[in-house]
């Protein structure tokens, strides 16, 4: 029986949190090593100074206690802009779930609980940026009700409207 629950910004949840923000990098070929690419400079946002105004994470944890998937969101400035940015009051946010752990329906109960995190904090939207050939990943968020609002070529921007009811709910 797995369990989800909020994430605390302690050692241990930061290094699992870390592990799972290089998962959620799609990268089908010649992916580097985690510290190496999570220092690039355009990728060193999305783990630094985890538990800043604005950051909300929750875990999902197996039958021994072991957690097995994360799904996060996070408010960036304008100039510190991440893949899916959409404006300063809409948070992006990431996924990852174990190579053990997967499709076992983890990852549509982490973005569910995060979308009602998002609702009841009162964020208006939330966002995201995907490979369009990641089409699990793509169909997962269609699903949920996120919107295709940009589309870069390989990457594309989407979001969902927190202020009307989900289809999350």
């Amino acid at each position: 029986m797995t369990e989800i629950r909020e994430s605390e910004c302690t050692d241990g949840h930061i290094d699992f949190l870390t592990d799972m923000i290089y998962e959620a990098i799609y990268m089908p070929d010649n992916k580097p090593e985690k510290q190496k690419l999570l220092r690039e400079p355009h990728l060193i946002k999305y783990s630094k100074h985890w538990g800043k105004p604005g950051d909300k994470a929750f875990f999902a944890y197996d039958g021994n206690g072991l957690p097995v998937g994360a799904a996060w969101y996070r408010l960036f400035p304008e100039e510190e802009k991440g893949y899916g940015f959409i404006d300063e009051e809409t948070p992006e946010l990431g996924i990852a779930i174990t190579d053990t752990a997967r499709g076992k329906g983890l990852g549509e109960a982490l973005m569910k609980r995060l979308i009602q995190a998002a609702q009841e904090e009162g964020r208006p939207a939330l966002s995201l940026s995907v490979d369009s050939a990641n089409e699990k990943a793509l169909a997962l968020y269609k699903k949920l009700g996120f919107i295709v609002v940009d589309d870069s070529g390989s990457s594309w921007t989407m979001k969902i409207d927190c202020r009307q009811r989900c289809k999350s709910e």
